[in-house]
């Protein structure tokens, strides 16, 4: 689990920030209170115990024995049939350098399950690339693999688009006024996987209108207000009109 700062005052800069709030956060652990608070099943775990889908990222690939310990629990996961969920949240800050950041994300690129990623990410991964060249040829020639059921990219205020082994599509996102977008994208994730806990053939072609009106409520806006406690309460936001 990381430790977040977080500005006390929204609309500026970080270093305009007058002072810091620390709030207990980190994507695998922020998916987890996110699924939690849809009415799903969730913990966040320092060591492997019996689930039926196992959320990671890249960070914990940075260095040993953190390492080590990440991709044995993915073995221990996938031999026990769990669904292996990878949101690569890429931070370049925290990795020696570019390249061996691409190479340490790739290196367990093609063992998931369900990939969540941005499209940023999409044209760091692949060495510049635009994301929507050739009508999605990047995305599924250089980014799609054979184990790969449902590839999910976010597009911010835009939605997301979906790729199965059986079909594309696209789920438009709603305008509102944001208040804060920290964690956004796990709490996007968080409730696809909670979805998924429940309707795990989702993906399949026969799904697909299924799948999309599902994800029609992942992709609404979220705000992030303060709660009394000192965390993070997701509220959803009044849609104004899609985008």
């Amino acid at each position: 689990m990381l430790i977040d700062f977080v500005p006390n005052v929204g609309g500026i800069s970080l270093s305009e920030a007058p002072s810091f709030k620390k709030a207990p956060g980190g994507a695998p652990a922020n998916v987890a209170v996110g699924i939690a608070r849809l009415g799903g099943f969730a913990a966040f775990i320092g060591k492997l115990m019996q689930a039926n889908i196992l959320h990671y990222g890249s960070i914990s690939l940075i260095e040993e024995p953190c390492r080590c310990a990440h991709l044995a629990a993915m073995d221990i996961a996938k031999k026990s049939g769990c669904l292996l969920s990878y949101d690569p949240n890429l931070r370049l800050p925290l990795w020696p350098s570019a390249e061996v950041a691409r190479d340490g994300i790739m290196s367990i690129w093609n063992q998931s399950d369900i990939t969540k990623i941005s499209e940023e990410e999409i044209t760091f991964l692949t060495g510049g690339d635009d994301p929507y060249d050739d009508d999605d040829d990047v995305v599924l020639k250089k980014l799609f693999h054979p184990n790969l059921k449902l590839l999910l990219v976010t597009e911010g205020a835009q939605g997301c688009r979906c790729y199965t082994k059986e079909f594309k599509g696209r789920v438009g996102g709603v305008k509102v006024e944001a208040v804060e977008t920290t964690g956004a994208g796990d709490a996007f994730i968080g409730g696809i996987l909670n979805i998924l806990a429940s309707y795990p053939n989702l993906y399949k072609r026969s799904s697909k209108v299924v799948l999309k009106k599902r994800m029609s409520g992942c992709c609404f806006p979220v705000n992030l207000q303060k709660s009394h406690k000192d965390s993070f309460k997701l509220k959803k936001s009044s849609p104004e009109g899609r985008s």
